[in-house]
């Protein structure tokens, strides 16, 4: 009962600690006095140190503490080389998207495809689905750290899901970004804190790192380079690397809340900077999730508590194996859960003040009588769309609620999601002569399939396989006397059958067949089509993109409009990645004078007017709409 009332008091001092982080900031840092210094946190407020965790933490989210480990206990290392897909994507973005947004002085990312094709439409099609995606997946990361509170403090899930969302509409209207990422930054070192103390921990218990991975190892949980081309396997390492290379470009290269980190840094170089070092961080904070999956496998290698019944979701096993191991450890658990309710909320801030950005400088801002409004009336209309915003991710929130396997769907919708969006910005800078039709064409068409391939895929939904768990090793000492009900309780329902599942549902049997397998053998095009793991629906969706978007661009476009991108490339040679590029080498050494020269000038004026001017100059590319 001591130990209960110790973890309630860190839990609320941690909530309040966020609080005082945000009035830190307030005071201590610059006032907002324009959009841009709300929206862009003002330029040289964010430390590198905050910027590199406030990115990392933008891309792991919540899952990089609660759901990998339980990824690794029930389905092995596979996901954990999504790592090269990540690693891979970091010096593309730095070398072709990057010097893009930094020398048209954007808002929002999305106005670059407004530039580049003269066209509302296909802007407002990437705007939409960056704000659909984004919607979806704060619902997920609204509603993960609520399932453990429920499971560990009893929160229902409808006080956890208002009280993160009521806090980040506060943390939002008061903070802008700045408070977001000074949030991410303590967030992200707490985390890494308790995970050290976990691995720590159970390497004492387990009987030191060796035991640990030699445990894994036997027991199939090590499953790395596997090259199996099959399509159908949920993950490999082909898989892995592809999908998520192109869901990474899709989020570190297309997507507003990640390009208004980058602005909030003092020039380009810095950006560079960050996104380098960036690397090695989410390799270490990768992994240190995949480290605690090991330890807590290792430990109840030979007794699960999922089979003898103690927790029914996979994503329950790390706040379960903290409350039994951590109970001399008063607070504790409260910090875990602190810091999981912490995240989800940092996480929703920055993306509210994404939201709202994207929402008012791609619609809400076209309005006729929104129009000529002053910067002091943006900003609050940018902060109403925020709160607006925030009412919406709660209702989805209550919707994912009643849903199961969070982790997966997350995955599936951004997977789902990146194609169309990657595939758009790739048109635009890498195909010079495609136009607004076959742009927007392109874009429809992705989504449309990949809605389709998804909606299949679903329906046909297989029967979900772990790998093997035992509770042969079962003793009355596994689990600690503080968990409820005892074990001699659960262990004898256990055996009478009352909570024994079938085999198939828990994998404590031999290694199953791969899931999707049996398509191969139907020879329905359909059914195959369906079995395609999600990992490939962002490649699938970018490929659909610029496949159709070329054609239409082809079928639709002039001779004339052709010809009018070599020109264009003639009267701008002198600018970086103009709208349309064909030396790309040479003109990013020009880059780097342009950036140069702007910065020993007036960075946020002169400079990067002068650059949007010559970039509005252009004539039209592939039609004017």
């Amino acid at each position: 009962m001591q130990s209960i009332i110790f973890d309630y008091v860190v839990f609320l001092l941690l909530i309040g600690l966020s609080f005082a982080v945000l009035i830190y900031s307030k005071i201590s840092g610059p006032k907002e006095q324009t959009k841009a210094d709300y929206v862009f946190a003002s330029k040289g407020s964010v430390s590198m140190g905050a910027m590199l965790l406030s990115i990392a933490r933008g891309f792991l989210g919540v899952k990089v503490f609660l759901g990998y480990p339980s990824e690794f206990y029930y389905r092995g290392s596979g996901m954990w080389e999504t790592l090269y897909g990540m690693s891979l994507a970091f010096p593309l973005v730095l070398y072709f998207f990057l010097p893009v947004y930094f020398n048209l002085g954007i808002t929002s990312v999305y106005q670059y495809l407004d530039m580049r094709f003269k066209s509302r439409l296909v802007r407002r099609l990437a705007s939409a689905t960056y704000f659909i995606r984004s919607v979806l997946n704060l619902g997920v990361t609204v509603f993960t750290p609520c399932v453990a509170l429920k499971t560990v403090m009893g929160l229902p899930y409808w006080f956890s899901i208002v009280l993160i969302t009521s806090i980040a509409i506060v943390f939002t209207l008061l903070g802008g970004l700045r408070s977001a990422i000074l949030a991410d930054a303590v967030q992200s070192l707490v985390m890494i804190g308790c995970s050290v103390v976990i691995i720590v921990h159970g390497f004492f218990i387990a009987k030191g790192p060796l035991n640990v991975f030699n445990v894994t190892k036997e027991r199939d949980r090590l499953d790395f380079f596997n090259l199996d081309m099959d399509p159908t396997i949920r993950v490999s390492t082909i898989s892995a690397t592809l999908g998520q290379l192109f869901m990474s470009l899709s989020m570190f290269g297309c997507q507003q809340n990640f390009v208004q980190r980058y602005f909030s840094m003092d020039s380009q170089k810095q950006v560079e900077k960050a996104l380098w070092l960036t690397i090695p961080l989410m390799i270490f904070l990768f992994s240190l999730s995949w480290i605690v999956g090991m330890v807590i496998f290792t430990v109840y290698a030979d007794c699960d508590p999922r089979a003898l019944g103690y927790i029914s979701e996979i994503d329950e096993i790390v706040p379960f194996y903290i409350g039994d191991k951590f109970f001399f450890l008063p607070g504790f658990m409260g910090l875990v859960l602190a810091s999981l309710f912490n995240s989800g909320l940092s996480i929703l801030v920055s993306n509210l003040n994404s939201l709202s950005t994207v929402a008012w400088e791609d619609f809400i801002s076209q309005i006729p009588i929104f129009k000529n409004t002053s910067e002091k009336n943006q900003l609050r209309c940018i902060k109403i769309i925020s709160v607006i915003s925030g009412f919406i991710v709660m209702g989805i929130a209550f919707i994912v609620a009643h849903s199961s396997g969070v982790i997966d769907a997350s995955q599936l919708m951004t997977s789902a999601t990146s194609g169309p969006l990657l595939g758009v910005f790739v048109l635009a800078m890498f195909f010079p002569s495609t136009n607004w039709k076959g742009a927007a064409a392109g874009m429809i068409a992705s989504h449309l399939i990949t809605l389709f391939v998804v909606i299949g895929s679903l329906s046909n939904a297989k029967e979900i396989n772990y790998l093997p768990v035992s509770t042969d090793g079962c003793t009355n000492t596994t689990f600690s006397s503080h968990i409820e009900p005892f074990f001699e309780q659960q262990y004898e329902l256990y055996k009478t059958g009352s909570l024994n599942r079938t085999y198939a549902d828990l994998g404590v049997s031999s290694v199953q067949s791969a899931p999707g397998a049996q398509s191969s053998t139907t020879g329905d095009i359909l059914t195959a089509l369906y079995s395609i793991t999600y990992m490939y629906y962002s490649l699938m969706g970018t490929f659909v993109t610029v496949f159709v978007g070329v054609i239409v661009s082809y079928v639709t476009g002039s001779s004339a409009e052709r010809r009018s991108c070599a020109a264009s490339d003639r009267r701008n040679a002198r600018n970086v990645y103009t709208l349309c590029a064909r030396d790309r080498t040479s003109k990013f050494s020009n880059a780097n004078e342009a950036e140069q020269s702007t910065e020993q000038g007036d960075r946020k004026g002169s400079g990067r007017a002068r650059i949007r001017t010559d970039l509005l100059s252009i004539g039209p590319i592939g039609g004017v709409r």
